[in-house]
């Protein structure tokens, strides 16, 4: 079993966003494990609710293992570039985020905008989050979204460039590439180094839903099963030298629920067609 820094671009994590939000752990565990995944990744809220029902660290670091699994990743830090950065509930956030990391030696962190004043600011902010991220081992992703200010890849690329930290770069969402500029070019410009993380899925090109946010949360398919350039997206990151696990973040609440295993076991095998194909095609 690789531990969660030994992860690569042969690997698969099943991101927490697959299932809903609450999903009973043993379930989320068991069915990631049945379909072969890697490794999981854990919403920070989520976590608080295991710590608070006393299941976390020791029960789930051993229904972990009893799946021969790791907890790789850890979802989502957001107010780190805003005033909120010194408020008692984002420092809370943040300390439950590096506890994670230190119990099960997780490799990445995910942030997210907005931010306040400039996009410089916003860089040196990150900056400083990559620092205290890096005192727990970790990378720090940034995911650019359409409904924050750190709208697409460009736009993340400014805030790592200022940061300048090893450790920090850019999550790559296919779904909020595509849903907002849908340039590939701003993909393909990212330095393989700077791809912290990679979060696949599929859908349709246009927008279901009015709200953009129950959009995301509500109509992703497996990777193939849409009208996105999943093999173009795929293609230029593997071009580019990319080597990181590929998460699977496939939020559909037409498939939510127990057992998960059917999901799970469906995301995976696209993925794996998906690589398989996109590998034989270079």
């Amino acid at each position: 079993m690789k531990q969660p820094r030994e992860l690569g671009g042969n690997d698969l994590v099943l991101s927490h966003f697959s299932l809903d939000r609450h999903h009973p752990i043993e379930d989320r565990v068991a069915a990631a494990a049945a379909a072969g995944f890697d490794s999981i990744g854990l919403y920070i809220g989520h976590y608080r609710q295991l710590l608070d029902e006393g299941f976390a660290p020791e029960q789930l670091r051993e229904l972990l293992d009893e799946h021969n699994l790791t907890l790789s990743e850890i979802e989502v830090l957001r107010g780190w570039a805003t005033s909120a950065v010194d408020t008692d509930d984002y420092l809370a956030m943040e300390a439950t985020a590096w506890a994670m990391a230190d119990e099960f030696g997780c490799r990445y962190v995910q942030a997210i905008g907005p931010y306040d004043a400039t996009i410089e600011d916003c860089g040196h902010a990150f900056g400083a989050l990559c620092d205290r991220a890096g005192e727990h081992g970790l990378v720090v992703g940034l995911e650019f979204l359409p409904f924050t200010n750190i709208y697409d890849a460009a736009d993340g690329m400014r805030v790592v460039e200022v940061a300048d930290r090893a450790n920090g770069g850019l999550c790559v969402d296919i779904w909020h590439h595509t849903r907002g500029t849908n340039d590939l070019e701003q993909i393909k410009a990212i330095p393989g180094d700077k791809v912290m993380g990679i979060q696949m899925n599929d859908g349709p090109n246009d927008q279901q839903l009015d709200d953009y946010v129950q959009d995301c949360l509500r109509t992703r398919v497996p990777p193939g099963l849409g009208t996105f350039d999943v093999p173009g997206f795929v293609g230029a990151l593997i071009d580019s030298g990319a080597n990181v696990p590929w998460s699977m973040e496939v939020c559909n609440d037409d498939v939510w629920g127990e057992p998960a295993t059917a999901h799970c076991t469906a995301i995976a095998t696209a993925m794996r067609q998906t690589l398989q194909v996109a590998r034989g095609d270079r």
